[in-house]
């Protein structure tokens, strides 16, 4: 949790700390306006749109992070991660990057070419 409260903190701005209690707020079930009314000595004064960029930042953050496993997970599988790639993988900073380093991996759509030629029928529609 340290890394997304360090993450959050440095893109909006926000001290570490009030970006912190904003976060267990959350996730303790606490709404927004609530937080930002009767929760400002924990937050040190934050207001309902600062506390909304941080809910929004943990959200996205959350979706990078799964997505980061997932292709993870999907280049392992076909045997081709690299210790490099996989730095490369933790690295990035947004999902275009995830995505860029993703796409030369992504498996190919089938269609009925690329059945034809699995059957070994290339050679016929050459000579066709």
């Amino acid at each position: 949790m340290h890394t997304i409260n360090y993450s959050i903190s440095n893109e909006l701005g926000i001290n570490d700390r009030q970006v912190s209690a904003v976060l267990d707020l959350l996730e303790e079930g606490a709404t927004i306006p609530f937080i930002a009314r009767y929760r400002k000595e924990a937050t040190h004064g934050l207001d309902e749109v600062q506390i909304g960029n941080i809910a929004l930042a943990r959200k996205k953050w959350e979706e990078i992070e799964k997505r980061r496993t997932y292709i993870r997970d999907t280049i392992k599988d076909q045997g081709k991660l690299t210790t490099l790639l996989d730095k490369k993988i933790n690295d990035a900073a947004d999902l275009n990057a995830l995505e860029d380093l993703y796409l030369p991996f992504k498996k190919k759509r089938k269609t009925r070419a690329s059945v034809a030629r699995e059957f070994g029928l290339e050679p016929l529609a050459h000579r066709i």
